[in-house]
């Protein structure tokens, strides 16, 4: 029988009512047979958070004193769940153990995991499933990235079809065999590593939004919700600001081609978002566009030269300089006699005047000049590239809104167009390239969010 991989996040297992809803979306479908689980997340905004009450006392560990005041805050949230539950498991003894083992001095990676760690004694002995020790199955590289050898093991343990098993999220084993974190991405992370390992039909990931939105709900009242998309759309998204799944969480699965569904807990019968290598031929037919995101703080360098095409090695030494210095270069549009280096604002602090200089000196050109704020807006979409007129339609309608465009780029691919603007202008350029594109299409299939 194909599997599914759930992945359930802080929100979705916060409380035992939440846990509730999980039992019943696992219970539901019988594919649902690899549960990945987070720490429980806040319950209201004022709630301290599980991971930092932990690292709280650890702190106090370390400085000698008592450390019985959070911990009795962390021991009673998870000893409430199992009550709550009507479970009877082990979390009591771990939590005992955790507390000797604070005592006697452990590392950061350690405490962090404890959440999840906790969470999932429950949760499992909630489910009848087994409980996966990813100190046994899930191996991380000392840059905290999965070794590859962890699809092997964790598929070895997760063998058996016909039975259900629970992971906590997050961590695995260092190189040295002590408890590791994942650097990024988290219990996102030990979902897809869990779903490529059984050859998951799906990985679902179950999350208090159903789906991602195509523009940001602080701009834009109330986007649609995506039905669709490709996960190289995604990483495109993802990279101009829009908040999608870590880079690192999809991975696993996207090269395994395994699709994610991103599902809302509290409404389970919303079919959320598919994220896909191709997408499929409906929605190639009747869409364009994925989505609008972009994101302020970039500063723009300015380059002219005449000939500069001629000399071999400019835009390599021009470039060399930002290197020197350590500042990412984001994007480079250029002309025959000119050049624009777009970065991150924030990294040429303390360092604009040198950096010009530099360049005056070794280059020569006619013109520098900086323009010190930029706000960089993406079009993003597979079907741009088969699509005649889709540029048109972004400058006709940033004409009609008085939005004046500071730079254009587009990559080879044609998966996007991005647009340069004054940050005054950002929040009614995103608004009115989300009215242009995404009225007129069916990318979403559902309405828009609530």
């Amino acid at each position: 029988m194909p599997r599914i991989a759930c992945k359930f996040g802080g929100t979705s297992v916060a409380s035992a009512a939440q846990i509730r809803k999980v039992r019943a979306i696992v219970e539901e479908d019988p594919r649902r047979s690899v549960v990945v689980v987070s720490a429980p997340g806040k319950r209201d905004p004022k709630e301290a958070k599980i991971t930092d009450l932990l690292y709280l006392c650890q702190e106090m560990a370390e400085m000698g004193t008592d450390f019985s005041e959070p911990f009795g805050i962390v021991r009673e949230r998870f000893l409430e769940i199992e009550r709550e539950l009507g479970v009877k498991t082990d979390v009591g003894a771990a939590l005992d153990a955790c507390a000797e083992d604070l005592r006697r001095g452990v590392g950061r990676d350690y405490v962090a995991s404890r959440g999840e760690c906790f969470n999932a004694i429950i949760i499992a002995k909630l489910l009848g499933a087994e409980l996966v020790d990813p100190l046994e199955t899930i191996v991380i590289s000392g840059s905290g990235r999965v070794d590859p050898v962890s699809y092997e093991l964790l598929a070895e343990k997760l063998k058996d079809e016909t039975k259900r098993y629970v992971l906590p999220g997050f961590y695995g084993r260092g190189p040295d065999g002590d408890v590791k974190t994942f650097s990024r991405g988290g219990s996102d992370i030990t979902g897809a590593i869990a779903a490529r390992a059984v050859k998951a039909l799906v990985y679902e990931n179950w999350t208090d939004v159903s789906g991602l939105l195509m523009a940001d709900p602080r701009i834009v009242e109330r986007p649609r919700p995506l039905l669709e998309v490709t996960y190289r759309e995604l990483r495109e998204l993802s990279y101009m600001g829009a908040s999608v799944m870590h880079d690192e969480a999809t991975l696993p699965v996207r090269e395994a081609g395994i699709p994610i569904n991103i599902r809302n807990t509290n409404e389970p019968s919303d079919p959320g978002t598919r994220i896909v290598p191709e997408l499929s031929e409906d929605v190639k037919l009747s869409s364009v566009v994925a989505g609008i995101a972009g994101k302020k703080g970039f500063s723009m360098l300015c380059l002219e030269k005449t000939l500069m095409n001629k000399e071999v090695g400019f835009t390599h030494r021009l470039l060399g300089a930002f290197q020197r210095r350590g500042i990412n270069v984001e994007h480079c549009p250029s002309s025959i006699d000119g050049i624009n280096v777009i970065v991150e604002r924030e990294s040429l602090k303390g360092c604009t005047d040198e950096l010009i200089d530099d360049i005056k000196r070794s280059l020569q050109p006619e013109r520098v000049h900086l323009v010190d704020d930029l706000a960089l807006i993406a079009v993003v979409g597979e079907g741009m590239s088969r699509t005649i007129g889709i540029a048109a339609r972004v400058f006709g309608c940033l004409g009609q809104a008085e939005v004046n465009v500071r730079v254009i780029n587009q990559g080879a691919s044609e998966l996007n167009i991005i647009v340069g603007v004054a940050p005054e202008d950002y929040e009614r350029a995103v608004a009115t390239l989300y009215a242009e594109f995404v009225s007129s299409q069916s990318r979403s299939l559902a309405p828009p969010a609530a």
